[in-house]
């Protein structure tokens, strides 16, 4: 999980939120487009099925750098923690276990 951090450090905890929520809007844009096709009997649900994993591959890689992002301050882990949350209340989702464990470890307060 923390092979990443060079790459987090490069981008603000604000570029990544933005670009989880592009990621979230295409992702929607994305379902319903292929959802019009697959009704009008333009593709196949294997085809569909394979769209649709496509297009949320960038909206979880996006979502893993915000769990894996390392605060630079106690606001910026704020922060973290309340897009997060704003995340999972909105998607009705969850953390698996290892991201929520990455979660806690990144945003214990700074001494």
């Amino acid at each position: 999980m923390t092979e990443n951090f060079g790459m987090e450090a490069a981008m603000s905890l604000e570029a990544l939120m933005e670009r989880h929520i592009a990621a979230l809007l295409a992702t929607s844009d994305a379902v319903r487009e292929w959802d019009e096709r697959r009704a009008a009997g333009g593709v196949s649900n294997v085809v569909y099925a394979n769209a649709l994993f496509e297009v949320t591959k960038e909206e979880e890689a996006t979502r893993l750098r915000i769990v894996n992002h390392r605060p630079c301050n106690d606001q910026q882990g704020w922060q973290k923690l309340t897009y997060l949350a704003a995340y999972l209340f909105a998607t009705r989702g969850s953390l698996k276990p290892e991201e929520m464990d990455a979660v806690l470890s990144t945003t214990e307060p700074m001494e």
